[in-house]
């Protein structure tokens, strides 16, 4: 069976679904089964609220005080056991939830879930990938062809409701797409992390 919850670099993941509306070229699931202490990240069938909460039950949060919705599919795939278990591990445990997205929630629900959001993230790091539409929809080839503008709508969105709002990049792109996407971010009113490629 798939961990629900897995450590990585210190950091306490949930991996919620396997679902994605994206195939990025980049994607690790694409190279490995695995990430972190993790067994394996493929589950047979998504988890349930009850088996997530069980997860988080019997993990030892000392010293932890976030919990990542991050795995090896998109989370707001599974908007409503994110929502529900981000709720139960706030008021239970006091973890500060961030959800690490692709930003296309809104599209693939086909409808603003952002408030949804806000009522449980304290921090939400959404991937830009790239700093133009045509090099993102290449990078990502995500499943809508609106992708790169419902990523940035979804952005400035997030940006308005939720404490914290990234926009991420992997440190792979050229100085001159960094600045770029750094710009484009600042545009929507969050601001950019550039990560190191894992």
């Amino acid at each position: 069976m798939a961990e629900i919850l897995y450590t990585y670099q210190d950091q306490v993941y949930v991996n919620l679904t396997n679902k994605c509306d994206c195939n990025c070229k980049f994607c690790i699931r694409t190279h490995h089964d695995t990430v972190g202490d993790a067994q394996t990240l493929w589950h047979k069938a998504d988890p349930t609220l009850e088996e997530v909460k069980a997860a988080i039950d019997a993990y030892d949060f000392t010293g932890k005080s976030e919990l990542v919705y991050c795995g090896y599919g998109e989370p707001t795939c599974a908007l409503d056991v994110l929502t529900a278990s981000a709720k139960y591990a706030k008021e239970t445990y006091g973890l500060k939830i961030r959800v690490n997205t692709n930003g296309l929630g809104n599209l693939y629900h086909q409808r603003d879930i952002v408030p949804e959001l806000a009522e449980v993230a304290d921090v939400v790091s959404i991937s830009l990938n790239a700093p133009t539409k045509e090099s993102y929809m290449e990078i990502t080839r995500p499943q809508f062809e609106n992708a790169f503008e419902g990523m940035l709508a979804f952005a400035q969105e997030c940006g308005k409701q939720i404490p914290k709002v990234k926009m991420t990049v992997v440190d792979v792109l050229t100085p001159e797409e960094i600045e770029a996407s750094r710009k484009l971010a600042e545009s929507v009113g969050v601001e950019l992390r550039v990560r190191k490629y894992v």
